[in-house]
């Protein structure tokens, strides 16, 4: 339960949070999308679940769940099945439509939201030019998809129709470079994920099978990929550059490394996109000797902390960020209460992590100190097949 002193601190803090993001140059949509989670209402919880046999998944689709903005427990209101791994979800801008991209297959899917009721109705599916999206962003315009196609390494742009539903691809971006040292998981291109920054003036996609972060920027008067002036930077040798992150004000990105455990922090230059490595740690103890691969990061919405998952590990691994400089410090790890968190994300008021442990089929809540970072389970557990991926909506009523 929040009683009413919590709430008011929520207010306060989220108060605090938009006031400095107000007085920052470089101000970040997400900040003030988190603020209207402080009046309490209800949301949606669409998760994407892994299907195929050959994953070893037995996912269901997407499931849509309404989450009581009080007590936090999640109703099941839906199940979209007769879906192929639909391995990442986003929402437009609005909040209207909800796509999604399906691992091992060539297409990516709409669907139109009912706002009273959160549910889903398929709009149609596009072909990506590519096989196993693994990523998708809606521009800032809401006019285009941009897609990462990890097997057969390039990026698409879907224009998205007025109606929601997603138009034939309007470019198709290889790219180059040569793989990295790893003998099975670097054999080419592996695109793993393309987030915008913050402004919406540029985003990154780092390459796992490349050892590169490329910079692209979207012209959306084509709906063309144009490649930053600095067009990639090059990462350790074999170290799998998976997911992007940014911090909310500072010039600052966060890439974290799926083959080596590491997480490497980034000078970001907001005029251009060009990137400049100033720190590389570890997400591991320095006592684990088995088998990890790293696989989400999230920034808390106050910039304060930074969250990655470790598989092998089964942990989140937590880091503060100073607020100076963006450079980060490790506070410690908190276990999952599951196995491969391939996915985790935070609600719209940073208040719960949810932690997608993959192969022990069950979503993990944990409360976060906003402030001290740390992570403390709340003893709910969803359980469904295979969570790969949440993406969160509001209710209208």
């Amino acid at each position: 339960m929040i009683d009413n002193r919590s709430r008011r601190s929520v207010l306060g803090r989220l108060g605090k949070l938009v006031a400095a993001a107000t007085a920052s140059k470089w101000v970040s949509p997400r900040v003030f999308a988190q603020t209207s989670a402080a009046v309490p209402r209800s949301l949606f919880a669409y998760v994407g679940c892994f299907t195929t046999e050959d994953r070893g998944a037995s996912g269901a689709g997407i499931n849509v769940y309404r989450v009581d903005p009080v007590s936090g427990d999640w109703d099941h209101i839906q199940r979209v099945a007769d879906l192929v791994n639909p391995s990442f979800l986003a929402l437009d801008h609005q909040g209207r439509r909800l796509y999604s991209v399906h691992g091992d297959e060539t297409y990516a899917t709409a669907f139109a939201i009912d706002a009273a009721s959160g549910r889903l109705t398929f709009l149609n599916r596009q072909e990506t030019g590519g096989t196993n999206g693994v990523h998708l962003a809606v521009d800032p315009s809401n006019r285009f998809l941009v897609v990462s196609n990890y097997a057969t390494g390039s990026m698409t742009v879907l224009p998205i129709n007025r109606d929601g539903s997603l138009a034939p691809r309007s470019h198709l971006v290889e790219l180059p470079g040569a793989p990295g040292p790893h003998p099975i998981q670097q054999t080419s291109s592996h695109p793993h994920h393309n987030p915008f920054d913050p402004a919406g003036r540029f985003l990154l996609v780092p390459d796992k099978g490349l050892d590169r972060i490329f910079v692209f920027k979207l012209d959306a008067a084509s709906g063309t990929l144009v490649w930053a002036d600095t067009p990639s930077v090059a990462a350790e040798p074999g170290a799998g550059p998976r997911h992007a992150g940014f911090h909310p004000t500072l010039p600052t990105a966060y890439v974290l490394n799926e083959l080596d455990s590491t997480l490497a922090v980034y000078a970001y230059d907001v005029q251009n996109g060009a990137l400049s490595r100033k720190q590389l740690l570890s997400t591991l103890p320095d006592d684990f000797t088995g088998n990890n691969t790293t696989a989400e990061i999230a920034v808390y919405p106050s910039g304060r902390f930074l969250y990655c998952s470790n598989r092998g590990h089964d942990s989140i691994a937590t880091f503060a960020i100073d607020q100076a400089t963006g450079m980060l410090t490790l506070l410690g790890w908190t276990p999952t209460g599951g196995e491969r968190p391939r996915y985790f994300g935070l609600d719209p008021s940073g208040t719960i992590l949810y932690a997608c442990n993959e192969t022990s089929h069950a979503i993990v809540a944990f409360r976060i100190d906003p402030a001290t970072g740390a992570l403390t389970p709340t003893g709910q557990r969803v359980v469904t097949g295979s969570p790969v991926t949440i993406v969160f909506g509001h209710a209208s009523v």
